[in-house]
Parts: C-alpha cells; sequence; structure tokens
C-alpha cells in the first residue's frame, strides 16, 4: 500500500472488496454501543421507555430485511466464513434476545469483527471500545471469533476519566472498556511503562530482596519505570481542550497514542473501520504508522480531511487515497438512490459539505425539515450573523420549489438560499430565483437565491460567500474568537 486509504461507505462492504487478507497489524474500533445517549444509541428490545427511545435512532438499529438478511448470512455460513461458534452463538441469542434493535446491533457487529479477523496479520492486535451496557454481549462475540480460531484474550482495558453525570439512582459512571485481543500468540507487544512518581521513588531501592526457604532472590528495579496495569487514568476531552473539534464520541488521542505505540511499530498497518472523527488516523499520522480509515458518513471523510490538513499540513493529504466520494454524475446519481436507511441522506451531506468547503452545518433533525438541509453563517454586521439555506434536491425539479424556497428563506429571516439540484434547472427556476434579487451588507453581494447543479460542483464550482466562522473547529486553532473568512 503506497498510500494511507480513506474509504467512504459501509465498512462491511469495504472490508470485503477492498481490503485483502492477513495485512493488518492492529485494529481499533471505537463502534456505536448501548449508551443511552442521543448519538449512536441501541436499544434493549423490552419497555415502554426503550421503545420511545428507540425511535430518535431507528434508522440504524432496527430489524428488517437487512437484518434478517445479515442473520441468515451467518446462521447458513454463507461463503464458509464464519465458525461454527460464531453461527451458534448468534442463533443463541436470538432465542434470548427475539428479534430487535439489540439483536440486530449484535449481528451487525459479528459480521464486522468476522471480516476484521480476516483481515489481521498473524501476528496483528484488535481492540474493541466498548461501556458496560453491551460489553458483555460483545465479549463474547469476540471470543467466539478469535478464541476458537487460535486468538488469544490479553486484557480487560479499563479507561477510567472524572465527568459530571447528574443524579440519578446509581452510582456515577466513569469509565469505558477496551477488549484487547489477538490473532494467534504471537503478537506485537511494546511493554508501557509509567514514570516513576516522587513517592515511589523515595521507596525504590536499587534491589529488591526476597527470601524463600534457605534461598535469596535478588532482583534488580527495572529503571523504565512502573509496569503499567489495566486501569487507565486518562482525561476526556473537555470544552477548552484544542484537540475538541465537535464531534461528539470524540476519544482523547493519549488514549489511542497509548494503543498504538503498545501493538504497532513504525511502518506497520494500523486500521479504524469506525473512524468518526479520525483521531485514530491522526495518531497513527504522528506516530509514523501507515492508516487506513474508513466511515458511513460523509462529515467524519471531509472532518478528518480538515483535521490531517490543519495538523500535518497540506501536503498530508498527497498521499492520502479517498475512495467512495462521487468522481462523476454516474456516482452522485448511485449515491442519491442508495435504499440503506443509514445512507438515505450521505447524498445532501456530500453536496453540501463539498460545496460549502466543509464549513456548512448539516440539519440532523428528525421529522419535517421544511427543505432545509443545511446552513452556512455569515457575518451580516459587527456581532450580527444571518444564516444561508441550503436545500437539496435528486429528483424531478420545477419552478415551484423555488418559490417554495424563497418561502422558506423570509421565513426563516436567512439572508439567502442554495439550492443545489442533481437535474438540470429548467428556465422558468432560474427566472424565479432571479426574481428573488440580490442580498448585500457592508462585507459581501450575492445572488438571494442561487441554483447549482451536481455537475457544477463535480467540476470544481464551490462557495464564493464571506463566511463568518468555520463550522467545523480547526484542530489547532490558535484563537477560539478570531473569525475564519473564506472567498
Amino acid at each position: 500500500m503506497s498510500k494511507n486509504q480513506l474509504f467512504y461507505g459501509d465498512n462491511l462492504d469495504i472490508m470485503r472488496k477492498s481490503i485483502p487478507n492477513e495485512c493488518i497489524d492492529l485494529c481499533y474500533i471505537d463502534p456505536p454501543f448501548n449508551s443511552k445517549r442521543d448519538y449512536n444509541q441501541i436499544y434493549n428490545n423490552i419497555g415502554a421507555e426503550d421503545k420511545a427511545q428507540a425511535t430518535a435512532f431507528v434508522d440504524t438499529w432496527e430489524w428488517n430485511s437487512r437484518a434478517e438478511a445479515e442473520y441468515s448470512e451467518i446462521c447458513l455460513n454463507q461463503g464458509g466464513v464464519f465458525d461454527k461458534s460464531v453461527s451458534d452463538l448468534i442463533m443463541g441469542f436470538c432465542q434470548i434476545l427475539g428479534k430487535g434493535s439489540l439483536m440486530s446491533y449484535l449481528v451487525s457487529m459479528a459480521l464486522r469483527v468476522n471480516e476484521i479477523h480476516r483481515v489481521l496479520k498473524p501476528t496483528g492486535s484488535f481492540y474493541l471500545h466498548c461501556d458496560p451496557t453491551v460489553g458483555h454481549y460483545l465479549k463474547v462475540v469476540l471470543d467466539a471469533v478469535f478464541c476458537k480460531s487460535g486468538g488469544k484474550f490479553v486484557n480487560e482495558i479499563i479507561w477510567h476519566y472524572r465527568r459530571w453525570t447528574g443524579k440519578a439512582k446509581r452510582l456515577q459512571r466513569m469509565h469505558d472498556t477496551i477488549f484487547f485481543y489477538t490473532k494467534s500468540a504471537e503478537y506485537t507487544f511494546n511493554e508501557p511503562y509509567t514514570s516513576y512518581t516522587d513517592k515511589s521513588l523515595k521507596r525504590k531501592q536499587n534491589y529488591h530482596t526476597r527470601v524463600k526457604g534457605d534461598d535469596v532472590f535478588i532482583t534488580s528495579v527495572d529503571e523504565k519505570g512502573v509496569r503499567d496495569n489495566d486501569v487507565w487514568q486518562i482525561a476526556l476531552l473537555n470544552s477548552q481542550s484544542k484537540e475538541r473539534l465537535g464531534y461528539p464520541t470524540q476519544k482523547p488521542e493519549a488514549l489511542l497514542e497509548r494503543i498504538i505505540k503498545m501493538s504497532s511499530n513504525e511502518g506497520d498497518l494500523v486500521f479504524d473501520a469506525f473512524c468518526g472523527c479520525g483521531t485514530t488516523v491522526a495518531v497513527a499520522e504522528k506516530l509514523n504508522r501507515r492508516w487506513i480509515g474508513i466511515d458511513i458518513t460523509y462529515q467524519s471523510i471531509s472532518l478528518i480531511e480538515k483535521r490531517l490538513s490543519e495538523a500535518y499540513g497540506a501536503a498530508v493529504t498527497d498521499n492520502i487515497e479517498v475512495s467512495g466520494i462521487p468522481k462523476d454524475l454516474d456516482s452522485a446519481k448511485a449515491l442519491s438512490l442508495k435504499k440503506d436507511d443509514r445512507l438515505r441522506k450521505e447524498f445532501e451531506k456530500w453536496a453540501i459539505l463539498t460545496y460549502s468547503n466543509n464549513k456548512a452545518m448539516i440539519n440532523i433533525k428528525k421529522g419535517k425539515d421544511y427543505g432545509i438541509d443545511g446552513t452556512v453563517r455569515i457575518l451580516e454586521s459587527p456581532n450580527k450573523y444571518r444564516d444561508v439555506l441550503f436545500s437539496v434536491k435528486s429528483g424531478k425539479v420545477g419552478s415551484a420549489l423555488i418559490r417554495d424556497f424563497r418561502g422558506v428563506i423570509e421565513r426563516e429571516n436567512a439572508a439567502a438560499g442554495v439550492f443545489i439540484t442533481l437535474n438540470e434547472p429548467t428556465k422558468d427556476m432560474r427566472s424565479e430565483a432571479a426574481q428573488a434579487g440580490l442580498y448585500s451588507n457592508e462585507f459581501t453581494k450575492f445572488d438571494k437565491i442561487k441554483i447549482v447543479t451536481i455537475q457544477q460542483i463535480l467540476d470544481g464550482e464551490r462557495i464564493k460567500i464571506a463566511l463568518a466562522t468555520d463550522v467545523v473547529k480547526k484542530a489547532e486553532q490558535a484563537d477560539d474568537d478570531a473569525l475564519q473568512f473564506t472567498f
């Protein structure tokens, strides 16, 4: 692999099509888990409260035709890629849990863990990050995939942190769990050490002496420090952290640095199949490892590219091959026609974020959005901001849509709007947009309604409005209060 690789799409499909057998030295994943939060949530199958909460994330984890097909794939061992213990386990889970959101999640994870096992080198290591809500289920899945095939469970790592959790009738939850497995008994392990504290230095002697019967054992003290244990005290990212990117499940670089240093060497290939905002790949880049990252949302892909270029310079992108992003009209149409619920808004996200140079905010509200798919913010006057709205259409378009969009702009008291269309706009649409006139302030002037085609975006057209601030915080922002302008 000559370049680092960033893939946009479903990690199961990508692993099967694009990642060969036994090529990965280290894989870390931080997949969605049953956190009971309003992002990446998995819910149990019982109780009215669970049923009500599940609607917030039903797009991803529900028992549907896709879940049924994936379940059958494991149970019938299609392709001969599953150990019998894996199919027996999944069928056993189904008897206990029934076919619901949790079972859909476990089927999805079993498929992906099985593929990760395939792509790991015989000396490779795997870390799965979870919390106590579904960790017990995932641990059994990992045992079935790894330990039944000559692999090894090495450690259950507890990442302990402090945070404000509010009041509840339970102990405060202050840790995540990271399961550490290897594909065989031979694996890379660079043992980590914690530096001596002042207190431990006072106790430290040049030699430890132990007496057993008539024998005296003398062992020298390790000068590297204290061997690390399986409870890691690493702070969460607070709101003022320079690392913070506004990504809800972002993990601190210190956590990934410890894992990558411990289970890989310079030049090794590190893989993250749920790479989110890119902490794994950013740390791998810093530590001179090669890397592969996959994420199913275009927001994550755009954020990772932005994060890496700001942290390591624009030249870093020359060594990254990005796959899965539409490169022509046919691939853009294919993205717009995705039937998978998880991908149904990805066409809109890709179009808006690409045209706005990754500076737009995507509208993720559930239910009726009144045609508002995203926004960017402009500085209208000192200390006053206005929104520019985005509406994206992949189907048939006409002048009525422009009139409706104009009404939305006026109702929302927005400065202007950008109407993105996959199909060519009609003459009446352009006339309707022109009738809206111009917006101007002391900084800039532009069309009240601008129509942009997907072909124009593919040809390189980008927003030329002066934007007040980057929506995605810079990875290393020198001044949080500074305004960033793009012309």
